[in-house]
């Protein structure tokens, strides 16, 4: 990874992941389920989570969006996709209100 890029990744206010990620850890993750329970599993993580709120869920797009709302503010977007059966593609897109990590204590 190159100078620029490492140091654009900790000064971004959005970082997503995807398949052909430079970043091995954002790179898109495979799981052995169905769409419905991998949204089903999230919608669960995002409700039991005192931290999370769920602004919107579409279940016939596979997405679910959230929002932090305690700690550092963020704004995220989790689409599930069935590539194949019970193979199920899991991507996060996650935007911050700041670039710089100055309101975690908040």
């Amino acid at each position: 990874m190159s100078f620029r890029r490492t140091i654009a990744k900790y000064f971004s206010d959005h970082a997503e992941t995807n398949d052909t990620h430079i970043d091995p850890s954002l790179q898109t993750h495979y799981y052995k389920t169905t769409s419905e329970k991998g949204l089903n599993m999230l919608e669960n993580l995002f409700k039991n989570d005192p931290k999370y709120h769920i602004n919107a869920i579409s279940k016939e797009h596979g997405e679910i969006s959230a929002t932090i709302v305690k700690g550092k503010k963020a704004f995220i977007v989790a689409t599930v996709i069935m590539v194949r059966p019970y193979r199920t593609a899991i991507d996060f897109s996650v935007t911050t209100e700041s670039t710089l990590p100055i309101d975690f204590w908040l």
